[in-house]
């Protein structure tokens, strides 16, 4: 078992499968940089560019540490998406995923609910 255990997953929308990072609501720094390490697993194991990811950062903190373990996550990540998209952004969050995006050469698109993020993904099929 690890800390990501039921925070990363596999949903359908539309008949199309999304790897769902459900980063939301953490507010333990430690426990945050545990599950941001322990999501690779899931869609390292898939064909390069064909993962469609949706993350939702909704209602947690961060810090540099996260951010640095994130960073790390998203640039070992790359081979294997096809696109993502992330929810909960505000102010500062906003700002540091965008510079997540720009380090780790990703384009991150950013929306405001899950269900949009879905019907985005979705539509990338």
């Amino acid at each position: 078992m690890t800390a990501a255990d039921g925070r990363v997953y596999w949903i359908e929308h539309k008949g199309v499968r999304i790897l769902f990072h459900d980063f939301s609501n953490i507010q333990n720094v430690d426990e945050a940089v545990e599950v941001v390490r322990a999501a690779a697993g899931p869609m390292r194991s898939c064909p390069p560019g064909s993962v469609l990811a949706l993350t939702n950062v909704s209602g947690s903190r961060f810090n540099k540490r996260v951010l640095d373990a994130v960073v790390e996550l998203t640039r070992g990540n790359k081979p294997f998406v096809k696109a993502s998209v992330i929810v909960g952004l505000s102010g500062l969050t906003r700002a540091a995923y965008i510079m997540v995006g720009r380090m780790t050469g990703r384009a991150i698109h950013a929306v405001n609910t899950v269900e949009e993020a879905k019907d985005w993904l979705a539509e990338r099929q």
